[in-house]
C-alpha cells in the first residue's frame, strides 16, 4: 500500500462476511473475558442492529478487507483490525480517517481489553468515566478526545 488513506473507503453491503471475519480474529483476541454466549450474541446485534445504523469504513490491503471503524455521529461503534496487521499504524489511520470527518471522538471500551485500551490512551483519548457494561458483566472504560 502507498497510502494507507487510498485503501480506507465506504462499507457497502457486501463487505458484511469480510467485515464480520475480521471481527470474529480481532474480537477473540482483544476480548478473551467475555463470555462464549454474550459473544455470540454480540456477532447477532453487529450484523442485524449496529452495521445497518453506522457510517462505517473498511480498510483494504489488496483488495482484501483487514480492519473497520464503525461510527456513531462522532463516537466510535467499533475498531477492529485482523491480528495479524497489528502495530503497523493500521488503526490509527483508520481513527485519523474518522477524525477528519467527524471531528474529536469519544469510544466506549471494556477496561480489561489490554489491545484497545492502551492503543486509544496512545492515541490521546481521555478517561471519561468507568461503568458497569451489565450484558457482559465487564467495566466498560469511556474515553475521549479533548473537545469532544
Amino acid at each position: 500500500m502507498n497510502d494507507i488513506h487510498e485503501a480506507i473507503r465506504a462499507y457497502r453491503t457486501d463487505d458484511l462476511e469480510a467485515v464480520m471475519a475480521v471481527w470474529k480474529r480481532a474480537n477473540a483476541v482483544a476480548h478473551p473475558f467475555l463470555s462464549e454466549s454474550f459473544v455470540a450474541q454480540s456477532e447477532q446485534e453487529i450484523r442485524d442492529i449496529y452495521m445497518p445504523m453506522t457510517e462505517t469504513f473498511v480498510l483494504e490491503e489488496d483488495g482484501a478487507i483487514i480492519g473497520f471503524i464503525a461510527l456513531l455521529g462522532n463516537q466510535i461503534g467499533g475498531l477492529f483490525l485482523d491480528p495479524s496487521k497489528h502495530g503497523k499504524g493500521l488503526g490509527r489511520a483508520m481513527v485519523d480517517h474518522a477524525v477528519a470527518l467527524k471531528g474529536p471522538l469519544r469510544v466506549e471500551v471494556f477496561r480489561n481489553n489490554a489491545i484497545g485500551r492502551p492503543f486509544y490512551e496512545r492515541y490521546g483519548f481521555e478517561f471519561v468515566e468507568d461503568e458497569m457494561h451489565e450484558p457482559s458483566g465487564q467495566m466498560n472504560r469511556k474515553l475521549a478526545m479533548p473537545g469532544a
